[in-house]
């Protein structure tokens, strides 16, 4: 098991109205298409924060632990990474203590424009969503990443009213 060190971002995510129109502007903007990943997300019951159990299909699996504010628009979030060899015992285990939530079951359309990662979403039982995280290097005071997430929503030109504050695990 791998631990990574915390980490910042400033994120925003949105109601996506057009896939195929951002799938294009990811791909005007020259951004690195990543790939199509099938992610389920087991959120589970903690006092602070959130903790999910990110599986895509094969090892390792991660455990996400996070904290953000829930707001409409961009906003920082904190987060520590946890490879996860065997995600079938963990999510087991943290069932029997904790408690699961909720389960999100998603596709998502992986790019990558400089620091950023932009995920086109279509998560089963909500539709499609934009996501932005723009990933600070450590020091930074964010100014340099909230500008990237503003040059990206003006070219996706995101509308206020599509704004999600929420985790999809709140929407669920």
């Amino acid at each position: 098991m791998r631990i990574s060190h915390s980490r910042r971002n400033v994120e925003l995510k949105a109601k996506d109205p057009d896939p195929g129109r951002s799938r294009a502007i990811c791909e005007e903007l020259g951004a690195e298409d990543r790939g199509v990943l099938s992610q389920r997300d087991t959120y589970f019951r903690v006092p602070n924060g959130r903790l999910k159990l990110r599986e895509d299909g094969g090892p390792p699996a991660e455990l996400i632990a996070y904290t953000r504010a829930d707001l409409p628009g961009e906003s920082e979030s904190a987060y520590r990474i946890v490879e996860v060899a065997q995600p079938e015992e963990l999510r087991q285990a943290l069932a029997e203590t904790l408690g699961i939530e909720v389960v999100v079951e998603k596709r998502r359309h992986l790019f990558l424009w400089q620091n950023v990662r932009i995920h086109l979403d279509e998560v089963e039982g909500l539709g499609n969503f934009i996501e932005l995280e723009a990933v600070a290097t450590p020091g930074s005071d964010l100014t340099r990443e909230q500008q990237q997430i503003q040059a990206l929503r003006d070219a996706f030109d995101i509308d206020e009213k599509h704004l999600i504050a929420q985790s999809y695990c709140d929407l669920v």
